[in-house]
């Protein structure tokens, strides 16, 4: 039985113990920022405008909202950022975050780019992970034809096909060079296509290893059940299981087309029934030895995970079960994790500054929106200032 690992997500000397006073100072101003909803807004409003405009803003950027919640513009800029974390015990995963034009040669792109982050991340060995989304590599619209039902043209089945392609490319290639990869979860009308596709890649390459991974927007109130079968099915053809439960990203789109189109609401009657199911996801996976990685900034998630593992004996250095945290964000879990010997994850978001506007623009969005989560990440950083000073 491992020793079980004293933790505690306020010691703020472990949480900024990467940041020099002058980052932490940039930190403050982020924070405050986004602590104020409409200057936040307006901020953002004003780079987007700026970027379309072609006014000289990428400096500025570079050394703000952009350097905090991304590792670089590219790969090998941002392999700085994901070092720099290794020296705390902290791994990463390079993500991509550039919204592709969503035709064929945007898709080949978009898979070419990932393919080289997965190779130059098996030259570390702090960086394990691959991830995609698979938008980014095929037609939503094709996803959604079939999801409903309908039957594809020739130039559909083929256009299909090609970004099988490229999802089968992407999880054999991290297959082959001892990598593991993680399948993004989105809308939930195409949902079951991308399950289709996750499933399929598992089957094949879950054999000796957990290389593919599927993600669980636990918002969705069927997401537990949907895990739990999908669980069962892995078991009986044999293969390992990989999940990465999250709390959910569309959860307004979700239910503004719920409501526009007639058919029941995917979603939870409440936030209080998606952290339930959260948990009870988190929960079913250690006691079922469902390969883990618990994407989350809930505090309490994340302790609770400490608990289970120490109770069902997995050793936190057990690549079984990975906590992830966002770049930029919740440095007070992540580090205080990593610190007491579990198995952290860093997304490191990259791409050229314009064209990651949309990601920064969603996460100014989920700070203020999230319960508290601004406030909270303004707060510890404040206090630590404030500790530091006596």
């Amino acid at each position: 039985m491992p020793v079980k690992p004293k933790i505690s997500f306020e010691n703020l000397e472990v949480a900024f113990a990467s940041k020099s006073d002058a980052e932490l100072r940039k930190m403050y101003l982020i924070f405050a920022t986004l602590n104020n909803n409409l200057i936040s807004g307006l901020g953002i409003g004003l780079a987007n405008l700026a970027f379309k405009l072609r006014f000289p803003v990428k400096g500025i950027m570079k050394k703000t909202m952009f350097g905090h919640f991304c590792g670089g513009e590219t790969i090998l800029e941002s392999i700085h950022a994901c070092k720099k974390l290794a020296e705390y015990g902290i791994e990463s995963i390079l993500d991509l975050s550039v919204e592709g034009k969503g035709d064929e040669d945007s898709f080949d792109k978009t898979a070419e780019e990932i393919y080289q982050t997965m190779v130059e991340s098996a030259k570390t060995d702090y960086m394990p992970f691959g991830v995609f989304k698979t938008t980014g590599l095929g037609d939503f619209h094709l996803m959604t034809k079939l999801q409903n039902g309908e039957k594809l043209s020739s130039e559909e089945q083929k256009a299909f096909d090609r970004l099988k392609g490229r999802v089968d490319r992407l999880c054999k290639t991290a297959h082959d060079l001892g990598l593991k990869i993680l399948v993004d979860a989105e809308e939930s009308w195409f949902q079951d296509v991308i399950d289709d596709l996750a499933y399929e890649a598992m089957e094949k390459y879950n054999r000796e290893r957990c290389v593919v991974y599927n993600t669980y927007q636990m918002y969705r109130h069927d997401s537990l059940d949907r895990l739990k079968k999908a669980h069962e099915v892995a078991k009986q053809k044999g293969f390992l299981f990989g999940a990465k439960p999250v709390r959910g990203a569309y959860m307004e789109k979700e239910r503004e087309r719920a409501e526009e189109m007639g058919y029941p609401d995917p979603i939870q009657p409440n936030k209080a029934a998606t952290d339930r199911d959260y948990d009870l996801a988190i929960e079913y996976c250690v006691q079922n030895g469902v390969h883990l990685v618990c994407a989350s900034h809930n505090e309490k998630s994340n302790l609770e995970l400490t608990k289970l593992m120490n109770k069902y004996g997995i050793d936190p250095k057990s690549d079984l079960v990975y906590f992830s945290q966002l770049y930029g964000m919740s440095d007070n879990i992540s580090f205080n994790l990593a610190k007491a010997g579990f198995r952290v994850v860093k997304y490191v978001p990259y791409g050229p500054v314009e064209k990651v506007m949309p990601y920064l623009t969603r996460r100014a969005a989920e700070n203020t929106s999230i319960a508290g989560q601004s406030s909270r990440e303004f707060d510890l950083v404040r206090r630590e200032i404030r500790r530091r000073k006596q």
